[in-house]
């Protein structure tokens, strides 16, 4: 039977973007109503993704979040943007992993004040089990914890908004705008695994415009969307390359080797050292400076991975020399672009069984596609 696959929301643009660029060969299929899906494949494995854009704000995440649902009939579900902090420990570029949702708006106006009357909603046992022991394993810096939804852009810590979710969820660690509505339609279908992951983008306190001119929208999504790449891939189960089976680890998001098993006639879609398919989707219109920033981070991600054993030595000295031969093309004026692609490739082929490696990797591969 043909596995099932991950369903995956975001909200924003910034957000699609930053999860289709993990998709390899994507194709559109759009619903009777006009909602567009993007399916493909996750790089570096078999499992399949269907993305959707869903907008702002609770109701429409929800009547989206169950239209996907029907569509596809996913093993489960993901939502995936950014949020604001709502404690001091979380830092910007943080990742949050809801263990509940709030529906924070929920209340009765009485007449000696507003009670509070909340929906929560628990994130599954086993796909916060799959979660956490991911997390161990990533080089992001990854909390679990509550993340309170509403109707509102919180930014501000003395508004009566800012008040009344510090006293009645000041457990919340983020706060956003279309888990409820998400996590409500899992809850209606049959009790659909649904997780949402959120990068901390801002602290909701007043300082938004700074932090969102500072780019930290752009940055935090990278590593949420790279985490929920890792998480799809165990959520779709063993039959799509994911969940541990026969002694298996599961596939990481950093550190730890990827192994693909196939026995009987099961098959694998991508194994060490071969990549087959495509791996772009369009070709915007990028500079070098956003390039040469995320290479620089995934040449700090590459040696995290060689010091921790994740690339045997053979392959770490052939992707360093890789990685040698990208920098050298990209610093010439014009950019060898036939050079820097080969090496690309060839560099993806050795990190393919790391799967945040593979998975930024492919995100600079569609960016260097778009260059001129």
């Amino acid at each position: 039977m043909k596995p099932r696959p991950i369903v995956i929301l975001t909200a924003l643009d910034l957000e699609y973007r930053a999860v289709s660029k993990m998709l390899v060969d994507p194709e559109v299929r759009t619903h009777e109503h006009g909602t567009r899906f993007e399916v493909g494949r996750l790089a570096g494995s078999g499992v399949e993704v269907a993305l959707a854009l869903v907008g702002k704000g609770t109701h429409p995440a929800a009547v989206l979040t169950e239209r996907a649902i029907g569509e596809f009939a996913p093993a489960a579900l993901i939502f995936v943007g950014i949020a604001g902090a709502l404690h001091s420990h979380i830092a910007l570029g943080d990742v949050v992993v809801a263990t509940h949702i709030y529906a924070y708006h929920g209340g009765t106006s009485e007449d000696d004040g507003t009670k509070s009357r909340p929906r929560v909603w628990e994130t599954s046992h086993r796909a916060d089990q799959i979660a956490r022991h991911l997390a161990r394993h990533s080089s992001a810096r990854i909390h679990f914890g509550p993340i309170a939804a509403g109707e509102m852009v919180l930014n501000s810590k003395v508004s009566a908004q800012a008040r009344w979710v510090r006293e009645h969820y000041n457990d919340a660690l983020a706060i956003e705008m279309e888990g409820a509505g998400v996590a409500q339609a899992g809850h209606l279908s049959g009790g659909l695994p649904v997780v949402v992951v959120r990068g901390i983008s801002d602290r909701a306190d007043g300082t938004k415009e700074t932090t969102d001119r500072n780019r930290w929208q752009q940055k935090a999504i990278v590593d949420a969307a790279t985490f929920a790449a890792a998480l799809a891939v165990e959520l779709a189960g063993p039959a799509a390359g994911g969940s541990r089976r026969n002694g298996e680890r599961p596939m990481t998001t950093a550190n730890l080797t990827v192994h693909n098993i196939a026995s009987d006639n099961a098959w694998v879609g991508v194994q060490a050292g071969q990549v087959y398919g495509g791996v772009s989707i369009g070709a915007a219109q990028h500079d070098t400076g956003d390039l040469a920033e995320l290479l620089a981070d995934f040449h700090r991600r590459l040696g995290h991975a060689g010091e921790a054993g994740a690339l045997d030595e053979d392959d770490f000295a052939a992707a360093e020399a890789e990685l040698s031969i990208v920098h050298k093309s990209l610093a010439q004026s014009p950019p060898d672009l036939r050079t820097l692609k080969t090496a690309l490739k060839r560099l993806l082929g050795l990190v393919s069984e790391v799967t945040e490696l593979a998975t930024r990797l492919t995100a600079i591969i569609h960016l260097v596609r778009g260059l001129q």
